[in-house]
């Protein structure tokens, strides 16, 4: 199944690590070096012009999305419940 980031793109789901809100960068020392360095080594995409609302994390890239963390994390649930059925 898949997960819309917003804007146009489309991740498979399982392919999903973590959805984390994006200001818990800025609370944590940790989350913000990972970000720094996905950065620096162009691992970032941005999905739209609008402010970040969540970092979705793959295994090969960062996804800074538009959509809040908890609407990411109902789609992602929603997904994992059709692929049970």
């Amino acid at each position: 199944m898949f997960i819309h980031l917003g804007g146009d793109v489309v991740l498979r789901s399982h392919k999903v690590v973590a959805i984390l809100d994006y200001h818990s960068k800025e609370t944590s020392q940790d989350n913000e070096r990972f970000i720094e360095l996905c950065e620096k080594n162009s691992k970032t995409v941005s999905i739209s012009t609008d402010n970040p609302k969540s970092i979705v994390i793959t295994e090969n890239e960062v996804y800074l999305s538009p959509i809040s963390s908890h609407t990411l994390k109902r789609r992602a649930e929603t997904v994992a419940v059709l692929e049970e059925e």
